[in-house]
């Protein structure tokens, strides 16, 4: 019979670790979003303060600002999907919910598998309840 105590186990503590970095990237991961989206109206405000001084940039210098900001988004999401298969690849079950502590009671991961996924190459999906 499992006990409800068995979220402290520590061998699930490499799990554990890799939820917590998950989970932090997930939220910058939002940041840069809404950094991204809100970057035209800080463009505009910026071109807008610029032209109220009439100064004209240097000879061959220009924005990178956006591009910065995209590469960013872009590799936050490349660095998420690595986490988010160290975990599947560190989870002991699939298709069935894990007890965790991540610092707060119990919480709960799984790698439940997605429909329509082939036999031969299973797709699975990250769930985490918090």
């Amino acid at each position: 019979m499992s006990s409800n105590l068995d979220y402290l186990n520590p061998s699930l503590q490499p799990l554990e670790d890799k939820l917590a970095a998950y989970l932090t990237a997930e939220k910058e991961l939002q940041r840069a979003e809404v950094k991204q989206s809100n970057l035209p109206a800080v463009e505009a405000d910026e071109q807008a303060s610029a032209n109220s001084f009439e100064q004209r940039p240097p000879t061959g210098s220009f924005d990178q600002h956006a591009d910065e900001v995209h590469n960013e988004l872009l590799n936050l999401r490349d660095d998420q999907a690595i986490l988010r298969q160290e975990i599947i690849n560190l989870l002991p079950v699939r298709d069935e919910w894990v007890k965790v502590n991540l610092g707060y009671g119990p919480s709960r991961v799984g790698a439940f598998r997605v429909a329509g996924s082939t036999d031969a190459e299973p797709q699975y999906e990250l769930r985490i309840v918090h």
